[in-house]
């Protein structure tokens, strides 16, 4: 797992404790051998073709270069795989930003009863609610790449949240499982675990 540097002002590197934390529930989980420790890697790096499930947390601006964007859709086209979790305040950029990799494409809402959410745990109405912010439900939007997801948006979820250690947002044990859950079902979907 790679986690995304990105330049524009957002925190890229918010939710510190929570790569470690799905690694390992993944672990247990899935029978995969995680590392805890993450990497961070430049999005205009050619490091980002080490790891092919990268992911990418904020609450604000996000700025790809020409550079930089053509170099995460190449990742993209060859096999590799973004999760953006909106951590409250990233989507108008995020969309932007995506634009400038896939101009030729837009964000699908996918329906609940895509494959990612019924890997080993089952979620029949779709991505769990973690955080509340403004009444408006969790969303889970795709890029598709001839027919491959290639970017999994989870938007109004606060996904990564819920993969914190328990007393940073003191969430709810049952609600800290779901996120984690959830996070599992993305990596085995990603690696073809089931």
């Amino acid at each position: 797992m790679g986690l995304l540097k990105y330049n524009g002002g957002g925190d890229w590197y918010a939710n510190p404790t929570s790569l470690p934390n799905l690694a390992r529930f993944c672990n247990q989980q899935l029978g995969t051998h995680f590392s805890i420790d993450y990497a961070t890697v430049d999005v205009g790096s050619a490091e980002i073709f080490n790891y092919p499930f990268l992911h990418m947390t904020g609450h604000g601006n996000v700025v790809f270069s020409d550079e930089e964007a053509a170099n995460l859709r190449n990742y993209l086209l060859a096999g590799g795989f973004l999760h953006i979790d909106d951590n409250y305040g990233l989507d108008p950029y995020i969309r932007l930003a995506m634009k400038k990799v896939f101009p030729e494409s837009e964000f699908i809402e996918l329906p609940f009863e895509h494959p990612i959410y019924h890997q080993k745990f089952d979620f029949p109405d779709g991505l769990p609610k973690i955080h509340e912010h403004d009444g408006k439900p969790a969303q889970g939007f795709g890029i598709l790449w001839e027919g491959r997801l290639v970017c999994f948006y989870s938007y109004e979820c606060d996904l990564g949240d819920g993969w914190e250690d328990p007393e940073v947002h003191k969430d709810p044990e049952e609600r800290r499982q779901k996120a984690l859950q959830m996070g599992a079902n993305i990596i085995s979907y990603v690696f073809k675990l089931t």
